[in-house]
């Protein structure tokens, strides 16, 4: 068990899919834990008496917390069985749900195994986001911009590209184009009917922080993203702010929305333009 002392504990996660529920759930509730670290060991397709083995064996060796989304009855009561053994605590994360469901229901599960991951439209539509992203990245191929469903525009080291690729993930075709001061924005963003347009900005201090870390990581002299090599001005706060401005003055031009990123994560930004995109359909419908 872990104590003051302790700044770690084993934290084991089993899964007869890919485990990424287990991983998603984990890491939200040990984010709380600020000065404790859990040493994660993942098990993914476990689905047989023979690779359930092979998790006790180290979970006895680093016992620790046991968290799992198994559906094989004798699977989780063997797994069960072996944590009241050597005294630690486990705990089926979908299990409570499902018995919410089956309540609510009346009516017990099919028991599918990774039955989320199923090759549907949805899943094919995820693909497909995901494709087109890639080839929207950074300003590219801007013809095809009317196709997107959301184009992110900002300065350098808004976080453009993560947030594009979170959000396709999510099925949403996403598109990004670099705003640079000097540079015209290409024709085909001031016309754009279909996609939803989103202005990202962060603060000056910000961008020269992120800017000087990836230019201290890449070497002065290797190029820069979004068409800059390495000068000055990328860092320079006088600079910096310039281009902060002019960012601004364009989508108070075109009425994109502002969406300030200082402080945020890529998730809390791909939410943020995900509700603005839910209610912009809301209007069109």
């Amino acid at each position: 068990m872990a104590t003051a002392d302790n700044s770690y504990f084993h934290l084991h996660m089993i899964s007869d899919s890919t485990g990424e529920t287990l991983i998603t759930v984990a890491r939200a509730v040990a984010a709380q834990y600020a000065n404790v670290t859990p040493v994660e060991h993942v098990y993914p397709l476990v689905r047989s008496q023979k690779q359930l083995d092979r998790v006790l064996t180290e979970i006895e060796e680093a016992p620790g917390i046991v968290l799992f989304t198994l559906l094989e009855k004798d699977l989780v009561e063997r797994l069960e069985a072996k944590c009241r053994e050597i005294n630690i605590p486990s705990l089926s994360i979908i299990g409570p749900v499902m018995q919410l469901f089956r309540a609510y229901l009346g009516r017990d599960t099919t028991q599918r195994v990774g039955a989320q991951h199923t090759l549907n439209a949805e899943y094919f539509k995820r693909i497909d986001a995901l494709n087109y992203t890639m080839l929207h990245d950074d300003g590219q191929h801007v013809e095809g911009l009317e196709d997107a469903d959301v184009v992110l525009v900002g300065v350098s080291r808004t976080s453009k590209t993560p947030t594009s690729i979170y959000l396709a993930n999510r099925g949403v075709r996403t598109a990004n184009v670099p705003l640079v001061p000097g540079i015209p924005i290409p024709h085909q963003l001031e016309t754009l009917k279909k996609p939803l347009v989103v202005s990202l900005h962060a603060t000056p201090e910000r961008l020269v922080q992120i800017r000087q870390n990836r230019v201290l990581g890449m070497g002065a002299e290797t190029a820069i993203g979004g068409g800059r090599t390495g000068d000055d001005s990328y860092i320079d706060r006088q600079a910096v702010s310039e281009e902060v401005a002019f960012s601004r003055k364009l989508s108070a031009r075109y009425d994109w929305p502002l969406l300030d990123v200082t402080r945020r994560s890529i998730e809390e930004t791909a939410a943020a333009i995900m509700k603005l995109y839910a209610d912009r359909q809301r209007q069109r419908t």
